[in-house]
C-alpha cells in the first residue's frame, strides 16, 4: 500500500507539473499537440508488439480511437481555457469536474452504482466546485466545466477500453490515437506549417512532456496493481490542490487560499465518493 501510495501522489504531482508546463507556452495547442504527438511516437513501438502479440485486440484499438477523438477536442479546448483563465482555476475545475462526471458516466454507461456515501461525495465535490468558482467570472468557469465533461468522456470510455487488454499497452494505444487525432485537427485548422516549424525548436519539450505524461499514466497502472483502483483514483486527483497551490505561489495568482480549500475541498469529496463505493 505505501508503494501504491508514493506512485499515486507521485503521478498526481508529475500531472500538475506538465500542465504548468503547458500553462507557460507561448501557444498551448501547439504545446498540447506536441506532447500527444512525441507521447504518441514513444509508445508506437510498444503499442505495435503487443498488437502483434494478441495483448492489444482490435476491440482496445476501437475505444483508443473514439478516445483519441475525444482528446483532441479535449486539447483544443483545454488550451482555449488555459488562454483566458488563471491555472489554478481551470486545472481544479476541469479535473474535479472531469472525475464528477466519470462517475456519473459509470453509473449510466458502465453499471456502476452509487451509495448514499457515495452521493454525499458527489455533493461534497460539487460544493468545492462551487466554492472555488464563486468569485470567478462565469466566461471562465463553463470553459472549463467544457473541458472537465471531455474528460469525463473519455475516462469513461478508457475505462472500459482498458478491459479489453492487458498491462499498459493501452496507455500507449491512446497516445498514438490521440497524436493522429489531434495532427489531423491541426492540419483541418491550417496549422500544419507551425506544427512542422516548431519541432527544431520545441522537440525537447515535446518530448519531455509527452514522456512525463506517458509516466504519469504508467505509475497509475502500476499502482492500482498494489492498492483498490479507488484509492489510487483519489490520490491521483490530488493534483487539483498541488496545481492551485503552484498557481497561487508560481504564477502568482489571487485568491490563493481560497482555491486550495475549495480544491481540497473538492479532493475530500472524491475520497468520500470512492470509499462509498
Amino acid at each position: 500500500m505505501l508503494v501504491a501510495t508514493a506512485l499515486a501522489l507521485g503521478a498526481a504531482v508529475l500531472h500538475a507539473g506538465w500542465n504548468l508546463r503547458i500553462k507557460q507556452s507561448g501557444d498551448r495547442w501547439l504545446a498540447l499537440w506536441g506532447l500527444f504527438t512525441a507521447g504518441g511516437l514513444i509508445g508506437l513501438p510498444y503499442a505495435v508488439v503487443a498488437t502483434v502479440s494478441g495483448d492489444l485486440g482490435w476491440s482496445a484499438w476501437g475505444w483508443a480511437t473514439a478516445s483519441g477523438i475525444i482528446h483532441a477536442f479535449y486539447i483544443g479546448r483545454l488550451a482555449r481555457t488555459y488562454d483566458i483563465a488563471d491555472f489554478s482555476v481551470t486545472y481544479p475545475i476541469a479535473r474535479g469536474g472531469g472525475a464528477l462526471f466519470a462517475a456519473i458516466g459509470g453509473v449510466l454507461f458502465l453499471s456502476d452504482h452509487l451509495t448514499t456515501v457515495s452521493m454525499i461525495g458527489i455533493l461534497t465535490v460539487v460544493g468545492g466546485l462551487v466554492m472555488l468558482a464563486g468569485h470567478v467570472d462565469r466566461d471562465h468557469v463553463w470553459p472549463a466545466l467544457v473541458v472537465g465533461l471531455l474528460i469525463g468522456a473519455y475516462t469513461v470510455i478508457d475505462s472500459q477500453g482498458s478491459r479489453s487488454t492487458v498491462g499498459s499497452a493501452y496507455a500507449m494505444a491512446i497516445f498514438v490515437t490521440g497524436g493522429v487525432g489531434t495532427t489531423i485537427q491541426g492540419v483541418y485548422r491550417r496549422r500544419w506549417d507551425e506544427m512542422r516549424a516548431s519541432v527544431p525548436t520545441m522537440w525537447r519539450q515535446y518530448v519531455a512532456t509527452g514522456l512525463a505524461s506517458l509516466v504519469t499514466y504508467w505509475m497509475v497502472l502500476l499502482a492500482v496493481r498494489r492498492a483498490p483502483v479507488g484509492y489510487v483514483t483519489a490520490l491521483r486527483e490530488s493534483s487539483v490542490v498541488f496545481a492551485t497551490f503552484i498557481g497561487w505561489k508560481v504564477l502568482k495568482e489571487s485568491s490563493g487560499v481560497r482555491r486550495v480549500v475549495a480544491s481540497s475541498t473538492m479532493v475530500a469529496g472524491l475520497v468520500t465518493l470512492v470509499v462509498g463505493h
